[in-house]
Parts: structure tokens; sequence; C-alpha cells
């Protein structure tokens, strides 16, 4: 955290060790529902991590509420507002979907928010007027905004759980792993497809913080970068990303940037999710 020197110091939400790529979290020393500041927008987005372990504590329902305001006030397009948020506190619900998804911060996290793509109040208020609505969730722009809409949304979860103190992980695997038995499981009408999925809750722990991409690499000035400017920082970034994963606090790896990413696009496309949007929203295959 900028302004705290390296070896040991204390936080509200525990003790931390000051580490080459940010500051590994040891215990807590108090009561996590007993801090009730807020977290500046700064450090909410600029040191920001997942968190997939949480204390047991719930989380209040106050600040639920403003998450969920925070979600309800997200910009969309042309204020469509094509998303809805499935919000789950049920422990049984939670074992489920991890079961399914094998990702175990859903069952230890307080609440898990799934993202959906939502263009079935559309049709369901036209509907009530007696007009009809296109079937605009068939065509790769629906699509494509149904999921911006979520995606945007997510992000205003996110920002606001932080700004809480709360920890928070996005789970793509709610809607690869077996998106058809979730949606049924759910309750999801036509109309609806999942996008994410998102787990909040105290944390109980606070990794390393890991390397991005420069800001050159990602924000291209006026036109995109040429790739002889560009793959140089591509590779600079990709050896800092070896060298983070060999040596951070807690399960170390010899992933590489590029290689594992490309890797985990290969395994995304046997998931078959173009049947399931066929199916749930009538995308065209």
């Amino acid at each position: 955290m900028p302004g705290i020197p390296d070896g040991r110091f204390t936080e509200n939400s525990g003790i931390y060790f000051a580490g080459k790529y940010g500051y590994t979290w040891e215990r807590r020393t108090e009561n996590p529902k007993q801090r009730n500041d807020m977290k500046s927008v700064k450090e909410s987005l600029l040191e920001r991590r997942s968190i997939r372990r949480y204390e047991r504590e719930k989380i209040e329902q106050e600040k639920l509420d403003f998450i969920f305001e925070a979600i309800r006030n997200t910009p969309t397009s042309y204020n469509g507002q094509q998303f809805s948020v499935i919000a789950i506190t049920d422990q049984s619900v939670k074992e489920e979907l991890y079961a399914i998804t094998g990702q175990k911060q859903i069952k230890t996290s307080a609440a898990f928010l799934v993202f959906c793509l939502d263009y079935h109040k559309l049709k369901a208020a036209n509907a009530a007027k007696g007009l009809a609505a296109p079937d605009f969730a068939a065509t790769i722009d629906g699509y494509t905004v149904g999921v911006i809409d979520a995606s945007m949304a997510m992000m205003s979860a996110v920002a606001a759980a932080e700004s809480l103190g709360l920890g928070c992980c996005c789970v793509g695997y709610i809607r690869t792993a077996d998106p058809r038995k979730v949606s049924d499981m759910l309750g999801l009408p036509q109309g609806v497809a999942i996008v994410c999925g998102l787990t909040l809750g105290y944390p109980r722990e606070m990794p390393d913080l890991k390397p991005k991409l420069p800001v050159a690499a990602v924000v291209h000035k006026e036109h995109y970068t040429p790739d002889e400017t560009l793959v140089p920082a591509l590779e600079a970034y990709d050896r800092e990303v070896t060298s983070f994963n060999a040596s951070r606090s807690g399960d170390k790896t010899d992933n590489d940037w590029a290689g594992h990413i490309a890797d985990y696009h290969r395994h995304s496309m046997e998931h078959g999710i173009r049947d399931y949007l066929a199916e749930q929203i009538g995308l065209d295959r």
C-alpha cells in the first residue's frame, strides 16, 4: 500500500507483510463488523485482489443493500438495463453450486451473486402492454449488449464491495461448468443467460497484488500501438508474471502469462457455450 514502509504493520483488517509484489495478509485483529470506514476510490480500484477465502461472518444487510443500489445504478446501453442478478445467501444453494463448479470460494462466501444478461423483462413489459419485442438477444449485437450491461453491473458491485472492506472474486466457471443445470436450478426464464458470478465476504486472506500489463500496453493513444513497440512490452510483462508466480506467497507455480492464458482459452473452447446460448436466448449457432 502506498506510503507504508517495508516490514510489518497493523491495519483494521489484520497484519500484513510487505513483499516484492504487494502485501501478504497474516491475521485479523478485530471483528470485521466493527469496521465502518470506507476505502477511497483509489484504494478500492487499485488495491483490489481476488479473495477466495472468507471469514464466517455474514455481511450486514445495509452493506448488501448498498451493493445492490450500486448495481441498480449501473450505466447501461440506452438505459435498457439488459441484466439481472441472482443474489444467493442460502448455504445449501451455494454448496450445490460448488458441487457443479468445483469453485470452493462459492460455498465459503457470505453471498454469491450471479450476473445474467436479461431480455425477458423487456419482453414481459411489452407483452403486458400488448406489444411485441424483437428477438434482439438472438443477435450477436444483442448478446454483446447484454454481456456488457451485466459486466458493468458486476464491476459496480466489485467497487462497492471493495469500498466497504469486503473481498470478492469473479467466478467465470458458473457460466462454463454446466450452464444448463445452473440456469434450471436458478429458474432462469428464456431470454436470460448467465454471464459471470461474484463471491462476497469478509477476507480471510490478502494475497500478493498480481502484476498487470503496463498502461502503455492497455491504453493505446490515438491509434493501436504497432507490434514493434507492443511486443517487447508484452515479453517483459510475461517475464514479470513468471517471476511473480515463482516467488509469491502461498502456492507457487511455473506459469507464464502468454502460454498459460492461451491454454485456458483452448480449454474454454471445449465447454459448448454456444449450444446453451442457442437454447436460452436463441443465439444463432
